[in-house]
């Protein structure tokens, strides 16, 4: 593989046969020229991507060592996450973490709103996010706010094989946002997030907003449902208010089979001695 295009010391472009491809290794381009040969010995990853151009302005304009870190990311994420990303993360990632990093610098924080539900939604993603925030306070000297950590996570999650597109993403960690919003506002109490039977509760409710009109493999019978209506009258109560509001604010229908099933999970939390509903 012969250099085509020095993009900075530890990243080029190379033509092999009829494709283009971006080489990245420590000092891959260090002393090299167009038509070089590269290092092999220096080539610590090989990846297709068909947004080379973007790629190659972009790493034109950052510094090096927010790419740098970006890939750290990327690479970890890989391994505990036992998938390849899709390819296009190398560009988003990278073009994300280099303006966050800058601007936290000038002192500008955006606050991540969704940092909850993503703590719960994505734990794995989200531990990455942590790792990279203090891999880029120890390479760079920046101490970015834990927010990131949940910006980091989305990014890697929609990059993961049918990990679905961001904004989809986004949506359905603000509706489970507001639906947990709006049974905490309900229930009048305290609620620890990390209590198992809160967990529960909002695995339950990503699994109902991302089945959105295919609840009937899973529906309760009639009978059962209305069982669990007058049983724990005031968490169908709260469950009823949740849909109302997601109906209101998202125009999500949600079928009165499903609410008893949440209201089931609204019951454990209320009463830690119903563990067993």
């Amino acid at each position: 593989m012969k250099i085509s295009k020095i993009l900075n010391n530890n990243a080029v472009i190379v033509r092999d046969g009829e494709r283009e491809k971006v080489v990245v290794g420590a000092g891959v381009a260090f002393g090299k020229k167009r038509n070089d040969p590269v290092p092999a010995d220096k080539i610590e990853k090989v990846f297709v991507m068909t947004e080379n151009e973007q790629l190659s302005q972009l790493l034109g304009r950052i510094p090096e060592e927010h790419f740098s870190v970006s890939e750290a990311i990327i690479s970890r994420a890989e391994k505990t996450l036992g998938t390849k990303l899709n390819e296009h993360i190398h560009l988003v990632l990278t073009d994300h973490l280099s303006f966050a990093i800058e601007r936290t610098k000038d002192g500008i924080h955006v606050n991540n709103k969704l940092l909850g539900e993503i703590r719960l939604l994505y734990p794995k993603e989200y531990g990455i996010g942590l790792w990279g925030i203090g891999h880029i306070r120890d390479t760079l000297g920046v101490e970015m706010p834990v927010d990131e950590a949940g910006f980091i996570a989305l990014h890697l999650h929609t990059m993961k094989p049918h990990g679905g597109d961001l904004n989809d993403t986004i949506r359905q960690a603000t509706i489970v946002s507001d639906m947990l919003r709006s049974i905490r506002a309900c229930l009048r109490t305290e609620i620890e997030e990390d209590d198992i039977s809160y967990q529960r509760l909002v695995t339950h409710l990503q699994h109902s907003v991302a089945n959105l009109g295919r609840y009937d493999a899973h529906t309760l019978d009639k009978e059962m449902a209305e069982l669990i209506r007058i049983r724990y009258a005031e968490s169908y109560h709260c469950a009823k208010v949740m849909a109302a509001e997601s109906m209101r604010l998202h125009e999500i229908d949600i079928p009165e089979s499903e609410l008893a099933y949440i209201a089931l999970h609204i019951e454990r939390l209320r009463n830690p001695e119903n563990q067993g509903t």
